[in-house]
């Protein structure tokens, strides 16, 4: 019985691995839950609270494999949307954001 369980425990972690989230990315996530969660969708799935925010996960990899992204993120990231503060981050915040992002491009909503 104990291997049964053992075994039904690895294959269940092997399975979210692919999904698994480092220090780095998790602090990410935090990051970008608390400053940008209001509107927009961080995680892999849902959708985002502000209609015209876009879920994170479809930013795409030309903005988020842009070498300046991280940088614009330091100095002080900001659109022309009204609704949308200017975020200043720390190197290591931005560079988290930035490896979070890039960890939940394409993933789908569930139908």
């Amino acid at each position: 019985m104990k291997k049964i369980c053992l075994t039904v425990l690895m294959v269940c972690a092997w399975g979210n691995a692919s999904y698994a989230l480092d220090r780095e990315q998790q602090h990410g996530k935090e990051l970008l839950g608390t400053l940008c969660g209001r509107c927009h969708a961080v995680g892999q799935t849902g959708r985002s609270p502000h209609v015209d925010a876009p879920p994170f996960r479809t930013l795409g990899d030309s903005k988020l494999y842009d070498n300046d992204f991280a940088a614009r993120l330091e100095e002080g990231l900001s659109t022309i949307h009204p609704d949308m503060p200017t975020f200043r981050f720390s190197r290591e915040d931005a560079e988290a954001a930035v490896n979070y992002l890039k960890s939940i491009q394409g993933h789908k909503q569930p139908k």
